[in-house]
């Protein structure tokens, strides 16, 4: 019900979140995450939206058993990325308890089903779209600019740790959804995904206008491989070839972008999560990792139990541990454990220029 795997990771990502990690300033650091599904903590549970998670089984494997508006049956990536840190996880935006000092420690800005273009996920009527995540964001700083003064919002901003996730849902949400869209009919595969990096470039630039300085941005996941993909186009449990390819164009390709826009910066302010390798990693060897299977989700119905979404009366496996997928498009907690791995320890192979240990690591000098 949004993008898919990874990435869009649809997974790569910026983190730090502030239970008060000083910076060298003596400023906490703040986390702030933005983006779709895979990073989503609970805002669409607050819009009248079809993409939410705040049924069971969703949160089955969370420490209160219940859903939280996270697409897992558990923790997602930015709860795992503040554990890893030691802080504790950010509210969403609309959450009504965001306030006070709570406010310190950052925000989650995301909204399950956006992309990059504001045409995706245009189906899911009204959800957070990621211009309104901006504006959000911008709303947050005045906020805390009240709280604590301009002076000291402007260091917890460029202090701060930021996540970004996008792209899945553009393809699979929008050039994807139908045998013949609009996007289809304007592009071809290359061409369309040109055109949303160059978008993205535009998103990411007015991050760093607002004064973000290290963010994480995750491409997008193994498009064919999630079990919806496989489940409509797949006839023998092969990744489906035309969405997989379409992972293969679109991450690369935003990795030349951060650099290209780090270099004219002058600054390693983003850096690139490659969620297409780390996945394929389990997705091609799963038993490696101590998985049974990358194909079929834990939650669903029909083939691969990828077709719908989860609810209570889907399919349901006894042990979430041994699924690389939760649900037809989203990893299971455990799958993410594994690229929050990556994402602090991976080589080059993954992390773009750096991974997040090397950052914590210069950013404490």
């Amino acid at each position: 019900m949004s993008s898919p795997f990874f990435g869009s990771t649809s997974i790569f990502l910026v983190v730090l979140i502030g239970t008060f990690v000083i910076c060298t300033e003596g400023a906490p650091r703040a986390f702030f995450v933005f983006g779709d599904s895979l990073v989503d903590n609970g805002n669409n549970n607050y819009l009248l939206t079809s993409a939410r998670a705040d049924s069971p089984p969703y949160g089955i494997d969370y420490p209160t058993h219940r859903p939280t508006g996270r697409f897992s049956n558990g923790f997602n990536i930015p709860d795992l990325i503040s554990q890893e840190l030691g802080a504790e996880p950010t509210l969403p935006y609309l959450d009504p308890e965001l306030t006070g000092d709570k406010l310190l420690v950052g925000a989650n800005f995301a909204s399950a089903g956006i992309g990059i273009l504001n045409d995706t996920g245009i189906q899911f009527a009204n959800i957070i779209r990621i211009s309104q995540q901006i504006q959000n964001f911008q709303q947050y700083q005045a906020r805390v600019s009240a709280l604590i003064g301009e002076e000291q919002t402007e260091r917890l901003v460029n202090g701060a740790l930021v996540l970004i996730t996008l792209g899945g849902n553009d393809y699979v949400n929008n050039y994807f959804l139908t045998p013949v869209t609009v996007r289809r009919l304007q592009y071809n595969l290359q061409d369309f995904s040109v055109y949303i990096i160059s978008e993205y470039r535009k998103i990411l630039r007015r991050l760093y206008d607002l004064g973000a300085r290290r963010v994480l941005v995750t491409g997008s996941g193994p498009l064919g491989c999630v079990p919806s993909s496989l489940a409509a186009r797949s006839t023998n449990g092969e990744c489906a070839e035309e969405p997989q390819r379409a992972s293969a164009i679109f991450n690369p390709l935003l990795v030349q972008m951060i650099q290209g826009l780090n270099q004219e910066l002058g600054s390693d302010v983003f850096v690139a999560a490659n969620a297409v390798e780390m996945q394929n990693d389990f997705i091609k060897n799963p038993q490696a990792f101590g998985f049974v299977t990358s194909k079929i989700a834990c939650c669903g119905q029909g083939p691969y139990n990828g077709v719908g979404i989860c609810t209570a009366v889907s399919n349901l496996c006894p042990n979430r541990d041994i699924y690389a997928f939760w649900d037809p498009f989203h990893p299971s907690e455990r799958a993410n454990k594994l690229i929050v791995q990556t994402i602090f320890t991976g080589s080059d192979k993954y992390m773009t220029p750096m991974n997040l240990s090397t950052i914590m690591a210069i950013d404490s000098l």
